[in-house]
């Protein structure tokens, strides 16, 4: 269970300082705020508050998104403290945006998803590659082209080696699909799955997910990630079971939506 929240956390962190956020990691809390114009990645990812510090501490990642003027995200995973951490966080104006089903699977025990005829999924190690990468990304996921833009802005400041590893699916020679493997915390973290919508539901999004863990076997055990609710019963399919649950707590500057 750790491990889905440490793999996330760095992730979050090392994507947010090559943004250019605001760091900071004291052993009572861990955020990166201000490199990001997508709430997700301005992030508080860790917590282990007395109860004296909480509200101040909760104030402070507030006022620093208010200074940048960007929107955030508090995840509260179950490892973080106090216990009443999301009631304070909507006391302080955080809204309460979902949760996410913290999984993780054996590599070694992936279940083999439904051969999908005609695709093909390859390593991302060039520019170029990374831009075709972006354009489909954009076309399906979260926040679309901003995000997309912005994820890949990222990345290629922090390069194609280890602990980066994306991957792009095309079928029939067209790009359709992503996804992104992070190494860390001991596992291979799954992140940015996305199938373009004309070719939905047929099972891209688990094959990816599989071709992409695989060759991560040789350096991770585990597999984790933090599923959308719609995307549970995929990564079930592939054997990855639910042991957490993370919730997204949200604020946002005046008219951002």
């Amino acid at each position: 269970m750790r491990a889905i929240e440490e793999n996330a956390a760095e992730l979050l962190m090392a994507m947010g300082a090559a943004g250019g956020g605001v760091q900071r990691d004291d052993g009572t809390v861990r955020w990166t705020i201000g490199g990001s114009p997508i709430d997700y990645h301005n992030a508080v990812v860790a917590a282990d508050l007395p109860a004296a510090e909480v509200d101040r501490t909760i104030a402070t990642s507030l006022e620093l998104m208010q200074q940048y003027a960007v929107p955030g995200c508090w995840h509260v995973g179950p490892s973080m403290r106090p216990t009443d951490l999301g009631d304070r966080l909507v006391s302080a104006g955080f809204t309460h945006g979902g949760s996410e089903p913290g999984m993780a699977v054996k590599v070694a025990d992936l279940r083999p998803p439904a051969v999908v005829p005609g695709l093909h999924v390859s390593r991302v190690d060039s520019e170029d590659d990374l831009a075709v990468w972006e354009t489909t990304l954009g076309r399906g996921f979260g926040e679309g082209v901003k995000e997309a833009r912005w994820v890949a802005e990222t990345y290629r400041r922090l390069g194609f080696a280890d602990p980066w590893r994306h991957y792009l699916g095309r079928l029939d020679g067209e790009p359709v699909a992503t996804t992104t493997i992070y190494l860390g915390a001991g596992a291979a973290g799954v992140y940015f799955v996305m199938t373009v919508p004309e070719v939905r539901r047929r099972g891209i999004g688990a094959a990816i997910t599989y071709a992409a863990l695989r060759e991560a076997e040789a350096v991770a055990e585990y597999g984790v990630l933090g599923s959308s609710p719609a995307g549970r019963s995929v990564y079930a399919g592939l054997g990855f079971r639910e042991y957490c649950t993370i919730d997204l707590y949200e604020w946002a500057p005046t008219g951002t939506g």
